[in-house]
C-alpha cells in the first residue's frame, strides 16, 4: 500500500489492456522446455499479443501507479546488487523477473560474510541467496541471486536492507589469487630409491596450476628427518612463498617429514586436520612463507584437504588452527564417483 492507502498498481482485464505499458515481467512456462519471460517490462500490449497472454493464463494485467513510498522491483534491485557486491564482484544491466544475478569479475576465492548475510534475508520483502564461502571461482561465475521479493517493495524495507548490506560492506566478494612461488618436496624411500614412480609432483602441479599458480622447483628425498630439514631451510633462503612436502606424514618409524618440517623452525605449526581425507595435514607459516605437508591420502582420492586450504593460502589467507577445526562440518568426503568437487558440501561450512 501507498502513503495514502493507494495500492501500487491498478489490475486491467487482458482484453483492455491494448496499447497499455506492462508494470513487470510476465514469464512463460512450456513444461519440460522452457521457463522465461515472455513479456519485459514496459512492453506496449497489441492486439496480437491478447491469445499469447490468454494461454499463459493471463486474465489480467498490473498497470503501475507508483507514490514516492513504493519502488518497482527492477529498480529495487539494482538497489540491493549494490549494497550486496564488494571487490570482484559484478552484475549486469538487465534485471530478469525482478532478479539480478552477481558474477566474478575475475578469478580468485570467493568470500561471504554469512552472519551478515542471514541478516541481511531477515528484512521482509527482500532476499539474496549465494554458494558457498570459501569457494575458488573463475571469471563470469555465478555467484548469487537477489531480488525483492513483491512487484512493488516499500521503500522502508529497501532501504533497511541497503543499510545492512552497506554497514556490512562487504558481503560479497573476490579476492584474487596471488601467483604463488611453489617449491616441493617429495619424501618417501621407495620414490628415492626408485622402487615406486612418483604421483605427487603431477597432482601438485596440476592444482596449483589451475589457481594461476607454478612449482619452480622440485626435489626427492629419502625419509631422513635432517635432509628434509636442510632442504626445507635452502628453499627458505630462496623467494619462495610456499613449500609442500608429500609424504611421511603418519605415524610410522619411517615417517620423519612432520619432525624435520618442525625442525626448519617455523614460526607456527598445526598438524591435524578435522577432515577425511586428510586428517595427517600439516600447516605451518613463518613470517613470509607457508608450507603443507600432504598425507599420502592425495594419491588415492581426488579432492582432499589440499583442495580447501590451497585456495585460501592463494588468496593470501593464513588460516591457523581453529580454520581448520571448523572444517569438521562439512570434512567428510563423499567419495562420490563421479567426483564433482567443488560442486558438493565438502569442505563448505568453514
Amino acid at each position: 500500500m501507498g502513503k495514502n492507502g493507494s495500492t501500487p498498481f491498478k489490475t486491467v482485464p487482458v482484453d483492455q489492456a491494448v496499447g497499455m505499458t506492462l508494470a513487470h515481467d510476465m514469464t512463460e512456462i512450456i513444461p519440460g522446455k522452457s521457463k522465461g519471460p515472455a513479456f519485459r517490462r514496459g512492453h506496449k500490449v497489441k492486439a496480437s499479443d491478447l491469445c499469447r497472454l490468454m494461454r499463459m493464463g493471463k486474465n489480467n494485467l498490473y498497470i503501475l501507479d507508483l507514490d514516492d513510498t513504493q519502488v518497482h522491483e527492477d529498480d529495487a534491485v539494482f538497489e540491493l546488487a549494490s549494497a550486496l557486491s564488494g571487490p570482484g564482484v559484478e552484475f549486469s544491466a538487465d534485471p530478469k523477473e525482478g532478479k539480478l544475478e552477481l558474477r566474478a569479475a575475475y578469478p580468485g576465492l570467493f568470500k561471504v560474510d554469512v552472519d551478515a548475510l542471514v541478516e541481511f534475508n531477515m528484512i521482509q520483502d527482500v532476499m539474496c541467496a549465494s554458494i558457498h564461502n570459501n569457494t575458488a571461482v573463475t571469471a563470469n561465475q555465478s555467484l548469487a541471486a537477489t531480488r525483492a521479493i513483491p512487484l512493488v517493495i516499500d521503500r522502508h524495507h529497501l532501504d533497511r536492507a541497503v543499510a545492512l548490506a552497506r554497514d556490512a560492506y562487504p558481503i560479497f566478494s573476490v579476492a584474487v589469487f596471488n601467483p604463488l612461488k611453489i617449491r616441493l618436496i617429495i619424501v618417501g624411500n621407495e620414490v628415492y630409491d626408485g622402487l615406486v614412480q612418483d604421483r605427487f609432483k603431477d597432482i601438485v602441479e596440476q592444482k596449483t596450476g589451475d589457481l594461476g599458480a607454478r612449482v619452480i622447483e622440485s626435489c626427492i628425498l629419502p625419509d631422513d628427518r635432517e635432509r628434509i630439514t636442510n632442504k626445507i631451510d635452502e628453499y627458505l633462503a630462496k623467494d619462495t612463498d610456499l613449500i609442500i612436502t608429500t609424504g611421511g606424514m603418519s605415524v610410522d618409524p619411517d615417517d620423519v617429514t612432520k619432525e624435520g618440517i618442525e625442525a626448519a623452525g617455523f614460526e607456527e605449526v598445526h598438524y591435524s586436520s578435522a577432515v577425511l581425507p586428510g586428517a595427517m595435514f600439516l600447516l605451518g607459516y613463518n613470517s613470509k612463507t607457508a608450507i603443507m605437508g600432504l598425507p599420502a591420502c592425495g594419491l588415492y582420492h581426488k579432492t582432499t584437504i589440499f583442495d580447501l586450504i590451497l585456495p585460501r593460502l592463494m588468496a593470501g589467507e593464513r588460516p591457523g588452527k581453529r580454520d581448520l577445526a571448523s572444517l569438521c562440518h562439512g570434512g567428510l568426503c563423499l567419495n562420490c564417483n563421479p567426483c564433482v568437487f567443488p560442486n558438493c558440501p565438502f569442505g563448505k561450512s568453514a
